[in-house]
């Protein structure tokens, strides 16, 4: 068993990671950091996300109070009000921060950066990189990162567990208030070794769980990994019911995986949500229009295709200007070429498709978790900044502020905590299975298929209870062949879909409410009483 120590560990190469490391590194230059990537390091959300990072940028327009009320009214009355203060008020800086270490945001020909609207935003105040703002936002972060001595990335190391007391024998439980985290085991994909990376601080930065749905914008690797850790660890998840069905992904009668998102700012542009016949349908549902909250939107198309029973709504750019809506989405219009669509002569077919956690791993507003040295940042995170619904663009903002949050706290601790040489080697496991793989596939596919029509965009108590059922026995026999067969990251991450999917459906089945992105035809209405579901 190879044994490696550092003063922190950060799982996750996005936007919270890096700029976790990043802060942390700039604050300490004496501490070492190694971050590790379970495919290449510029392979994760971040790096897909189009539309842009919100921040209260032009004050002659905007001003934070707006954002503020904007992101409340989103989170449909679930937000935290201290955690919303906190992004929006701070998120400016850490804006400033990221052109610092050499992002890019477009701008006018007056030289000033050009804000677009999204969905739920009173104000203009996106800013972004044409339509592919996380990509140059994961480009910067990574050259900031080539700067700093002190930062090491582990690429194609995939995270099996964090390190608590349960793995040296002790009785952990949920309700324990002094659970600590001395690192992760890790496999080394090159050698399939298993290794223990002791850290003195640990930080998730692991990502959403987009790929435990059939249709979703996440890429493969968003398979909720710190998320089942934590729990597996008996730390505290909260709100895993509210997830965020992008209304706008492209529909490819194709198919594809993951589905190519057609950014909400085309609709903060100017385009138009229709009916396959040409027919605007979205002030039946919303004075907003086709710039309503996501889930206002996601369920108002889900009713239309199913009342009118066809496979996909449009999205009406025809009306644009050609050489503006190229310049500012050359990916999507490619995109759409590249499958026999062009936008400004024709609409663009759209579905909702999974697109983002707004619940996670609880955290406080210094991003700890329940569990002693171990924090979490940005999607498997659930800070309280989205309450029961994500705001457009707020997402890479909440991952830049709590990355600062965190690393100020890690650089303050650091010192008082020394490594734990008492921890045992990875308990090593059986011997081949031949057929592995094809049990590992088949059970991916019904898991994608119990969530997506059992608990998906509309749920109900029947619906809610097969599911729990049916993920019930796959929980069983996934267990069984875990505890058989070679260790290999696809059977760890089918254990960690598995238990992503327990925990929405767990959490859906206790909110006897529709709030948000939660609807349950059983309770169609909302409770006066606010409450986060916690387990």
């Amino acid at each position: 068993m190879s044994v490696h120590k550092t003063d922190v560990l950060i799982i996750g190469t996005g936007i919270a990671g890096l700029s976790t490391a990043i802060q942390t590194a700039l604050k300490r230059p004496d501490l070492q950091i190694t971050l590790v990537s379970k495919t290449d390091k510029e392979e994760c959300n971040t790096r897909y996300a189009q539309g842009g990072i919100a921040a209260v940028w032009d004050l002659a327009e905007d001003d934070p109070e707006k954002h503020i009320a904007d992101t409340k009214d989103a989170g449909d009355d679930l937000c935290n009000p201290l955690i919303v203060d906190i992004v929006v008020k701070e998120g400016p800086e850490r804006v400033r921060e990221l052109i610092e270490w050499g992002t890019r945001f477009d701008k006018d020909k007056s030289d000033q950066y050009d804000l677009a609207r999204e969905g739920g935003h009173s104000e203009n105040r996106i800013l972004h990189y044409r339509d592919l703002t996380g990509a140059e936002i994961e480009r910067a972060l990574l050259s900031k990162c080539s700067t700093l001595p002190n930062i090491r990335i582990l690429e194609h190391y995939y995270a099996i567990d964090v390190i608590t007391q349960h793995h040296m024998g002790y009785m952990v439980t949920r309700v324990m208030n002094d659970i600590h985290c001395y690192g992760a085991y890790l496999l080394n994909l090159q050698d399939l070794r298993v290794e223990t990376h002791l850290a003195r601080v640990t930080v998730l930065a692991t990502g959403g769980a987009g790929q435990i749905y059939k249709a979703t914008t996440n890429p493969v690797v968003a398979t909720g990994d710190g998320i089942a850790m934590l729990y597996r660890a008996k730390g505290h998840v909260e709100n895993m019911e509210f997830v965020q069905f992008h209304p706008t992904s492209l529909f490819n009668p194709k198919g594809e995986s993951p589905s190519f998102l057609i950014s909400e700012a085309v609709r903060g542009f100017g385009g138009i949500l229709k009916t396959r016949d040409g027919q605007e349908f979205m002030h039946k549902y919303d004075e907003r229009l086709s710039l309503a909250p996501r889930d206002i939107v996601a369920r108002a198309i889900d009713t239309e295709l199913k009342t009118r029973g066809e496979d996909y709504v449009c999205l009406d750019c025809r009306h644009l200007d050609p050489q503006a809506f190229e310049a500012h989405f050359p990916t999507i219009l490619q995109k759409c070429r590249s499958i026999g669509i062009d936008p400004m002569k024709e609409m663009i077919p759209v579905v909702p498709a999974c697109h983002y956690f707004c619940g996670g791993i609880k955290v406080d507003e210094f991003g700890r978790t329940s569990i002693h040295q171990l924090f979490a940042c940005g999607e498997c995170s659930s800070t309280g900044l989205h309450g029961a619904n994500r705001l457009a663009s707020n997402s890479l903002l909440e991952g830049a502020v709590f990355a600062y949050r965190i690393a100020d706290e890690i650089s303050k601790m650091a010192d008082y905590i020394a490594h734990n040489e008492a921890i045992p080697d990875w308990d090593a496991r059986g011997t081949t299975e031949p057929r592995e793989m094809v049990l590992i596939t088949q059970s991916i596919k019904e898991l994608k298929e119990i969530m997506s029509y059992y608990v998906g965009i509309v749920r109900s108590n029947v619906r809610t209870k097969r599911a729990l059922d049916r993920l019930h026995l796959l929980f069983m026999e996934t267990e069984e062949l875990y505890h058989s067969s070679t260790l290999s990251p696809q059977l760890c991450e089918l254990r960690n879909l598995i238990t992503n999917g327990y925990l929405v459906t767990r959490c859906a089945s206790i909110r006897h409410e529709s709030r948000g992105l939660h609807y349950n035809t059983d309770y169609p209405d909302k409770n006066s009483f606010l409450q986060s579901t916690i387990l």
